[in-house]
């Protein structure tokens, strides 16, 4: 997925929650034209950046593709991140210049790795009635921004971790599940599915920050009360979250160890400075080697153009935003 607003400034503010925990309402990005499906974003906030190395989370759906259009994201490209796709109904096509073409599933988390340069396509699709997913982000630390292209696959199981909580555990550990799938730091990311009038306490790493998303129903989260659509965030520190879920919840927990390092985000690029972003739209703009070419994506738009830089150097951004 692309994020469309590259010289956009984010003017959302945090609300605050209870003991340690910040409410993030999200905000509607339209992807495309009119007709186009809208996301709902919370990650990266003004005043907050990452979540552990997690620095990217649209949420979406659930949308009937017959009204909307559906998903129709043409090759695009990516610098210094992981991207992580996941789904709860429909299906989507992927493509990259690493040669893969796979489908993006429910219960099964594609993993795909843009360091030095990667460019790939998502179609909705035409199997596809509901489109309802996230899509986030990684930012790789800058000993491991120039990785190698990469694409990760798991069907991810199913685990009943208490007595109304089941989980599927597609990044990390969580209560003794774990991927598989590679990372470049510590980070969790899992699907809760939590019956009615359930309370549990979650066993987190205490070094980690936590994040949990809620996508459909509601509950409580370090008792801080969160609605679909709201990112409730936790320092580091607890080694258990309460989560109460007074109606049967569907929400995603995400953790990482604090990112300390400073980088500056634009448009669908990661990187150090302000020249490395303006290199990367560069060799994107005169389709250079760095990105390679996605075969096999038929839509109407060959692939995305990068928007212009703006007219002052891009500052670089760190875990809370301090603007000068």
């Amino acid at each position: 997925m692309t994020n469309t607003e590259a010289g956009a400034e984010l003017e959302l503010c945090p609300c605050p929650g209870g003991p340690g925990v910040d409410v993030l309402r999200p905000r509607l990005v339209p992807l495309g034209g009119p007709r186009a499906m809208t996301v709902r974003r919370t990650l990266p906030h003004r005043d907050r950046s990452f979540v552990g190395a997690w620095c990217f989370l649209d949420h979406y759906g659930p949308d009937d593709v017959a009204r909307t259009g559906g998903m129709d994201v043409a090759p695009h490209p990516h610098t210094g991140l992981q991207t992580v796709s996941w789904l709860f109904d429909g299906q989507i096509e992927h493509r990259d210049s690493a040669g893969v073409h796979a489908l993006v599933r429910p219960g099964e988390v594609n993993l795909m790795t843009g360091g030095a340069g990667i460019a790939h396509s998502e179609v909705s699709t035409p199997a596809t009635r509901f489109l309802h997913g996230v899509q986030l982000w990684i930012v790789l630390p800058h000993e491991h921004r120039a990785a190698a292209r990469d694409f990760q696959h798991w069907p991810v199981p199913s685990t009943v971790l208490a007595d109304g909580v089941r989980a599927r555990t597609f990044i990390g550990e969580l209560a003794g599940r774990t991927s598989p799938l590679h990372t470049f730091t510590p980070l969790l990311g899992a699907e809760l599915l939590l019956d009615r009038d359930v309370s549990w306490a979650v066993p987190v790493r205490p070094d980690f920050e936590h994040a949990l998303l809620i996508d459909a129903g509601a509950a409580r989260v370090a008792g801080q009360p969160l609605t679909a659509g709201e990112l409730g965030i936790l320092d580091s520190g607890p080694s258990a979250v309460v989560i109460e879920a007074a109606e049967p919840t569907r929400a995603l927990l995400l953790g990482g160890v604090p990112f300390a390092e400073e980088v500056v985000m634009w448009w669908n690029f990661i990187g150090a400075d302000h020249d490395e972003i303006a290199a990367a739209r560069a060799d994107w703009e005169q389709h250079a080697d760095r990105f390679g070419e996605v075969a096999g994506y038929t839509g109407g738009t060959a692939r995305l153009p990068a928007p212009a830089l703006p007219g002052v150097r891009l500052r670089s951004r760190g875990r809370i935003r301090r603007d000068s």
